[in-house]
C-alpha cells in the first residue's frame, strides 16, 4: 500500500529552500572536495604578488580570542587544519600548561607533545573561536593525540612527537607525525621516523599505527596534504620534506581509502613525467624526484579556485612565502614573500585551509606561529592576480 504524498504549503516550501541553501553553504565551505588534477604544465603563472597582510587575532595563549589557558594551553605552536563536515580541527605541537611571562619559545610546565582543538566557526574574518579540545580530560584540559616519550635531547631516544599535518578519509581522522630524537641548531632537528595516528571518534581517542612508517633520514618526515582525483581515482597527495627546514619538496600519493592509507605498500612516489606530461609513480621511495628545491619548512598546500592554480605556503627559518604551482608537481613559480621576520620575529608554519577564504578566494586566511610568545596567530592576505 502506498501512502499518499502530502503537499507542502508554499511558505513551508520557501522555508525549506532557505534551510537547504544554508546547509549547502555550510557544506560548501568545508573545503574537503577532491581536486581534479590537470597535468598540463603549459599554463601561465597568474599570481603576480600578495598584498594587505593583516594580523587578525591571537588564537592561543594569554590574551587570545580563545581561553586556551583553561584547557592548560598557555603556549603552543603549529596549527595545521583538517575539516570534516562543519568541524575543523587545529593540530598543535609541543604544548605547555604554564609558562613564565618572560619565557621565549617552547618552555614551561605540564608539557604535552601535541594537542588538538576543534571549531565550527566558519567566519574567519575576526579570528577563529574554538568549541573544544579532542581529546580532553575531566578538567577540560587538552590531552595529547599521541604522547612523546620526552627522553633527553641526546639522540638516544625520543624527545617528542610533533604532528605535521592531518587529513580525513570519510569520518576518520589521520594525523601524520614525526618522532623527534634531537633538536639541534635553529631550524635543524633529527627524526627517528614519521608515522600516522588515527581517530574514528571525532578526535577521541587516538591510536598510533604500526604501518606505514617512513625512515627518519627520508624526505617524508613532514607533509602537507590534499585530496585529488587523478584519472578517475581519488588519492591523498602528500608534499613532503625531511626533518628540519633545509630540504626540498617531494611528492607521494595513496588511494583515498582507509585500507590503502594504512598499508605502506599502497604508497607511491612521484618520479617525473613522461613525454605526454603524465605523472609517473614508483613504489620505490628512493626513486622520488624533488619538485621544489630550496629551504622549505613546515609547508601547506591547497588548490586556489581564485587562481585556478595550486598554492603552497612555507617558511625558510626566516620569512614566510607563497608559491604558485601549475600542477601538483610543478612547475612551481618563484617564492613570493608573505611575511617578514623583521616584522614578525621568529615566524614559522603558515598553514592554510580551503575552508577559510573570502572574496571568491582572493583573500586567504592562515595560522602562523611566532616563536617568542610561542603561540599561534591568525592572519589574512590578498592574492593579486595578473591582469
Amino acid at each position: 500500500m502506498h501512502r499518499a504524498r502530502a503537499t507542502l504549503p508554499i511558505r513551508r516550501l520557501l522555508a525549506l529552500a532557505v534551510v537547504l541553501a544554508v546547509a549547502g553553504a555550510v557544506a560548501g565551505c568545508s573545503g574537503g572536495g577532491a581536486v581534479n588534477v590537470d597535468p598540463n604544465p603549459n599554463k601561465p603563472f597568474v599570481l603576480a604578488g600578495v598584498s594587505d597582510l593583516t594580523q587578525i587575532a591571537q588564537l592561543t595563549g594569554p590574551g587570545a580570542v580563545n581561553d586556551t589557558e583553561a584547557a592548560a594551553v598557555a603556549g603552543t605552536d603549529l596549527g595545521s587544519m583538517v575539516t570534516i563536515d562543519d568541524r575543523t580541527y587545529f593540530i598543535f605541537g609541543d604544548t605547555f600548561g604554564e609558562r613564565d611571562p618572560e619565557s621565549i619559545g617552547g618552555q614551561g610546565s605540564n608539557w604535552r607533545s601535541n594537542v588538538m582543538a576543534f571549531t565550527t566557526d566558519d567566519d574567519p574574518s575576526d579570528g577563529i573561536t574554538f568549541d573544544g579540545w579532542a581529546p580532553s580530560d575531566d578538567l577540560g584540559w587538552a590531552m595529547p593525540i599521541i604522547e612523546g616519550e620526552h627522553d633527553a635531547n641526546d639522540s638516544t631516544g625520543e624527545v617528542t612527537k610533533i604532528p605535521t599535518y592531518g587529513f580525513a578519509i570519510g569520518q576518520t581522522l589521520y594525523v601524520q607525525y614525526m618522532s623527534v630524537k634531537f633538536w639541534g641548531e635553529p631550524g635543524a632537528w633529527d627524526a627517528n621516523f614519521a608515522g600516522l595516528a588515527k581517530s574514528t571518534d571525532h578526535g577521541a581517542p587516538w591510536t598510533a599505527l604500526d604501518d606505514p612508517q617512513w625512515p627518519g633520514d627520508s624526505n617524508c618526515i613532514q607533509v602537507a596534504t590534499a585530496h585529488v582525483t587523478e584519472q578517475g581515482t581519488e588519492y591523498v597527495y602528500f608534499w613532503s620534506i625531511p626533518s628540519g627546514r633545509f630540504g626540498g619538496v617531494q611528492l607521494m600519493r595513496v588511494p583515498a581509502t582507509e585500507a590503502a592509507v594504512e598499508d605502506a605498500a599502497a604508497y607511491s612516489y612521484f618520479t617525473g613525467v613522461n613525454d605526454d606530461n603524465q605523472p609517473q609513480w614508483s613504489a620505490d621511495m628512493g626513486a622520488a624526484s624533488t619538485v621544489i628545491e630550496g629551504t622549505i619548512g613546515e609547508l601547506s598546500v591547497m588548490w586556489s579556485d581564485y587562481l585556478e592554480r595550486w598554492i603552497m605556503t612555507y617558511s625558510d627559518g626566516g620569512n614566510a612565502y607563497i608559491r604558485e604551482g601549475i600542477t601538483p608537481w610543478g612547475p612551481w613559480g618563484d617564492p613570493i614573500e608573505m611575511a617578514r621576520a623583521s616584522e614578525y620575529p621568529g615566524l614559522y608554519s603558515p598553514y592554510m585551509s580551503p575552508r577559510y577564504v573570502a572574496d571568491g578566494g582572493k583573500k586567504i586566511y592562515f595560522s602562523m606561529s611566532l616563536w617568542g610568545p610561542y603561540n599561534v596567530f591568525w592572519f589574512s592576505i590578498n592574492l593579486d592576480k595578473a591582469s
